[in-house]
Parts: C-alpha cells; sequence; structure tokens
C-alpha cells in the first residue's frame, strides 16, 4: 500500500526548507558564518580538557548546568534566577517560541532578518507579521510600533545587532518597543559585544515581557561548543523554560564556559582587533568603485555589487567564501562576510578591487 507520508507530517513543514550553508564550510579564507577568527589558545584548551577528563562521563550532567548559569548570572550582573543555558543560542530559541507561539498567534519580525525565527513561527502555525527596514537596512521603530498595536501581535522578535543587516537598535528604541507591547519581545543579542550600542540587560527587571537572548558562538569564539543564553525576569524565566529539554549542555560545554569566563581578557583583545579591523575594511571598500558598503555594528560587513551571484562564485573559486544575502528583502545583489585576520581581510579585499 502506497503511503502519503506528507500527509502524516506537520503541514507547516510544506512552507520550510532544511538550513543550509551556500558555498558549505571549508575554505581557504572563510568569512561566510559570522565567526570569530581566533580560537582559544593551546594552554586553555588543555586546562579545559584536564578538567573535563576527571568527570564521569557515564553519568548524565545536571538537568540543566547550574554551576554555568551562576557563572553567567554573575558575569553579566543579575540574579541567577534569570538565567537559563542552553546548547546554542538556537536551542533556547525553539524553547522560547515553544513557549510562547501556537497555533494562531501573530508574531512580528522585522525584515530581513534571521531566517530562523520565521521558520519557527511557521512551523508552531502562527501568523508572521512582517516590517520591512529602511532603504538603508536601518530599522523601521514607528512602524514596528504602529504594526503590533495594529495587528494585537502575541510576540515581537528583535535581532539587534541584526543579522543580515549589520544594523542595531538603540537602547530607547528597544524599550520604546518592550514599553508599547502588549507582548513577549524577544531581544537577540548574539552581536552586541561588537555594537556601539547597549544592551538590553538592564531592562529585564523593569519590562515583565522581556527576553534576552545571547550567544557565546560569536564574540566568545565557542560556536564549536554551542553556548547560549536566555536572560529574563524569574517569573518569566520559570515559564519559558518549561518546553526546555533536558540534559541538553553537556558538561564540557560548561566547563569551557567558566574557564573563558576567568579568561575573558581573551575575548576583549579579539573584539578589540576585529572592530580596529572592521573600520579599516569600511574605509578600504569606500574607495573601490562598484562596491556599496553599509556601515556595520556587528563582526560582518554588508556590501552591494552589481552582481551578487556571479562576485559569489569568483570569490569562491578564489579560495574566499562570504555568504550571498541577495535573497533576504531589500537586500538584492547584498553580500555578507565577517571580520576575519587580517591576512583574509586583505586577500578578500584585493580580490573585489579586481572584480
Amino acid at each position: 500500500m502506497k503511503r502519503d507520508l506528507r500527509a502524516m507530517l506537520n503541514p507547516a513543514l510544506e512552507h520550510i526548507e532544511t538550513y543550509r550553508v551556500e558555498g558549505g564550510q571549508e575554505a581557504e579564507v572563510k568569512l561566510n558564518q559570522n565567526e570569530n577568527p581566533f580560537d582559544l589558545p593551546g594552554w586553555l584548551k588543555e586546562k579545559i580538557l584536564d578538567q573535563f577528563r576527571q568527570e564521569p562521563w557515564n553519568r548524565y550532567p545536571d538537568i540543566l548546568p547550574y554551576r554555568g548559569m551562576a557563572a553567567y548570572a554573575s558575569f553579566v550582573g543579575v540574579s541567577p534566577e534569570s538565567v537559563i543555558m542552553s546548547n546554542g543560542s538556537n536551542e533556547m530559541l525553539y524553547t522560547i517560541f515553544m513557549a510562547c507561539v501556537g497555533a494562531g498567534s501573530k508574531v512580528l519580525i522585522p525584515q530581513p532578518s534571521f531566517s530562523l525565527y520565521e521558520k519557527l513561527a511557521l512551523l508552531l502555525q502562527a501568523e508572521v507579521v512582517e516590517v520591512p527596514v529602511r532603504d538603508n537596512l536601518d530599522f523601521d521603530v514607528d512602524a514596528m510600533i504602529e504594526a503590533a498595536e495594529r495587528e494585537k501581535v502575541d510576540f515581537i522578535v528583535l535581532s539587534t545587532p541584526n543579522n543580515p543587516t549589520s544594523k542595531s537598535l538603540s537602547h530607547t528604541e528597544i524599550e520604546r518597543i518592550v514599553e508599547a507591547a502588549d507582548a513577549i519581545v524577544l531581544v537577540d543579542e548574539a552581536y552586541v559585544e561588537f555594537s556601539r550600542e547597549q544592551s538590553a540587560l538592564d531592562l529585564i527587571d523593569r519590562y515583565p515581557n522581556l527576553v534576552v537572548l545571547r550567544t557565546m558562538s560569536k564574540a566568545l569564539a565557542l560556536a564549536g561548543m554551542r553556548i547560549g543564553f536566555a536572560i529574563a525576569n524569574p517569573e518569566l524565566l520559570a515559564e519559558i523554560s518549561k518546553p526546555k529539554i533536558p540534559f541538553a549542555s553537556g558538561r564540557l560545554a560548561e566547563i569551557t564556559l567558566l574557564d573563558v569566563l576567568e579568561n575573558y581578557s581573551l575575548v576583549t583583545d579579539a573584539v578589540k582587533y576585529i572592530l580596529a579591523e572592521r573600520e579599516r575594511i569600511e574605509a578600504e571598500l569606500a574607495g573601490i568603485l562598484g562596491v556599496e558598503a553599509f556601515e556595520s555594528d556587528t563582526n560582518f560587513i554588508i556590501i552591494r555589487v552589481a552582481n551578487a551571484s556571479e562576485a559569489f562564485k569568483k570569490l569562491k573559486e578564489a579560495g574566499v567564501l562570504v555568504r550571498n544575502v541577495s535573497g533576504y528583502p531589500l537586500m538584492e545583489n547584498c553580500l555578507r562576510f565577517n571580520v576575519g585576520l587580517k591576512e583574509e581581510n586583505d586577500r578578500l579585499l584585493a580580490l573585489l578591487k579586481s572584480l
């Protein structure tokens, strides 16, 4: 008997594509996933591994990594009851969406923004309310507030600094949205360490509808360890934690987090290097004919070229992998690349000049 497998599945899957990275994940110069170009030093890796060897591998870790959560809470200056750790911020996104969004919910997402937000909303059979950014890729705060009120939205997602546009909301603008909204507001601060703007963390005690999301994958150079956090007032956090997968964060990730926080100068030094290179790259791009560069508030830069597909192909053939983001709304013929090491950035700039 022939079975219709699609009829047995969540109908939302028809509108969702499998996540993939165009061009793959290996290249001589890899600048396509917004990674920190600095790995942890060998001496710190050895220290982490020595501690991990002492752990019982046959036993489950804690239901939640309480030591890591307490350490991060102390680091950012909030109570331990306001923090939950996850297996990367993406897992936390799934948790928060499951807690806050259901069939028929209305989710406001500025466009363009991180693709996983819309994917999760569709998977949970919610309605997406899109609010386009401005032509210069800045957020349209007034339009977001107006749309949230008009559509009576239940949930708002703000990626700031925003992937893929590299633009940020100011602290004042975030507070305007959170104060005006009769909805849960999720502020994803994956790139906040690179931003000129102030974090929204200080707002969680004043606004019970605010959740701040953090990742250790960018500035902290721990993309391979999968560490993320949600921070909110304890009452809200207790509710959004209910769908959380238990035992999702292993002991190795927790040990790594603790040691990196103890050696945070490694992070601040890397961020200082990246920001200096970002400024240098933007100055160089300004002198390349045929390239329009958007001011960045992240560790990556957006440029518009005459033909993004052709430029992406030629860069890849030359061993430099960037991201073609021209499929996003308002980003036709745009490429995205993260700031790498100086020699990597120089190679990219030379190729862009030659193209």
